[in-house]
């Protein structure tokens, strides 16, 4: 292996995504690389990742590497802290064999992670998956207990502008799959007209399938400047002691905001606004629902998210992965007729029934995503 091109640096995966050029070499100080952040990568064409921390530390079996060395592009993995520091953003370095030097001059070293090298560390960590999930669990129990008062009114929720009351609401985060999911529900979208928030970078995937967020919510961190500009309302995630770092952002582009003193994720507070403020339906996707997805964030707990979903489940839809469903629509679509005579009753039933309205119509919304209608 013998590539030479010039170098972005940074210890925020998500940011240099958004800045590297194609062929260019990421140097990047990323403990356990997420599916996002590889997907983010893989999409900018990077040449080579140059990771000064372990790519897979073996606590848990974490996807970005795989994901990056499928696109054939490889890792030179655990440089050090020491050696990321001597990278300037913009020179132009060669990498031989593990081996990164600048005019001739060695700077840095670590190992090459291949495919196979990738499958054999992940195989490993899946063996301390047990381990992990177990304090993965008292960590959501111990913090779902302090938290609880989230959902029982103890935490105040901001006054918004935006019209929630009776419509679907639509909220996207950068999850595993997002865009694909995205994709799928357009019909969806352009029948239901949905509220439709962008969770940080959520917004910008809503941007580029060319609809305009009417609520961006988050800490700021990962959202442009466009999808902010764009937005209708920005309600800005901050600590519980009421700092918050992404309102200057948003105020130094002349733009207001509300602020929101949460535990718990962005998307937490998403759906709750959206619930508190009487949404029919709360369609997610995107969202982080399991362990994998919360350790890939670098939380140790999932807290607030078990707390809020059991708080909104009767209007939640999560859409995660429903693009799945889309891949095998014409096999489903042979049995639309069985599905419909099954249905048939059930529909009886609802129309002498007003408490089975929002159960209908949680099933219609369901339905259409697995038909594609």
């Amino acid at each position: 292996m013998n590539i030479k091109a010039p170098i972005r640096v940074d210890r925020k995966t998500k940011k240099l995504a958004k800045r590297i050029n194609a062929g260019e070499i990421a140097v990047i100080n990323h403990v356990d690389i997420d599916e996002v952040a590889a997907n983010s990568l893989v999409e900018a064409k990077v040449k080579l990742v140059i990771n000064a921390a372990p790519s897979i530390s073996g606590r848990y079996p974490n996807k970005g590497p795989g994901i990056l060395t499928e696109n054939n592009i490889l890792i030179i993995d655990r440089i050090g802290e020491d050696a990321f520091e001597t990278f300037k953003e913009g020179e132009t370095v060669t990498v031989e064999d593990g081996k990164v030097y600048r005019d001739g001059e060695l700077i840095a070293q670590g190992d090459i992670l291949t495919k196979e090298k990738v499958a054999q560390q992940i195989k490993a960590a899946y063996e301390n998956l047990g381990e992990e999930l177990d304090r993965f669990i008292d960590n959501t129990i111990e913090y779902a207990k302090k938290e609880k008062g989230f959902i029982l009114g103890e935490v105040e929720i901001p006054k918004v502008k935006t019209d929630y009351k009776d419509r679907h609401v639509l909220i996207v985060v950068r999850g595993q799959d997002f865009k694909e999911d995205l994709a799928a529900m357009t019909s969806y979208i352009e029948e239901m007209k949905p509220v439709l928030v962008g969770v940080d970078g959520g917004a910008d995937a809503l941007m580029e399938f060319g609809y305009k967020p009417d609520v961006v919510v988050g800490d700021m961190d990962s959202v442009t400047d466009e999808a902010l500009k764009a937005a209708k309302e920005i309600v800005v995630h901050a600590y519980t002691d009421g700092r918050a770092p992404g309102l200057k952002r948003v105020n130094d582009l002349g733009l207001d905001a509300v602020v929101f003193p949460a535990p718990g994720t962005s998307e937490d507070i998403a759906m709750l606004i959206a619930y508190e403020y009487k949404a029919e339906i709360i369609v997610a996707l995107g969202t982080h629902s399991n362990i994998i997805d919360f350790l890939e964030k670098g939380r140790k707990g999932m807290a607030s998210t078990f707390l809020v979903r059991m708080k909104i489940g009767s209007k939640l839809i999560d859409a995660k992965g429903v693009n799945v469903l889309y891949r095998s629509k014409l096999k489903i679509k042979y049995i639309w007729a069985l599905i419909a005579t099954a249905l048939f009753p059930v529909l009886i039933l609802a129309s002498l029934s007003p408490g089975m309205k929002q159960f209908m119509q949680i099933m219609q919304i369901k339905l259409r995503f697995m038909l594609n209608m």
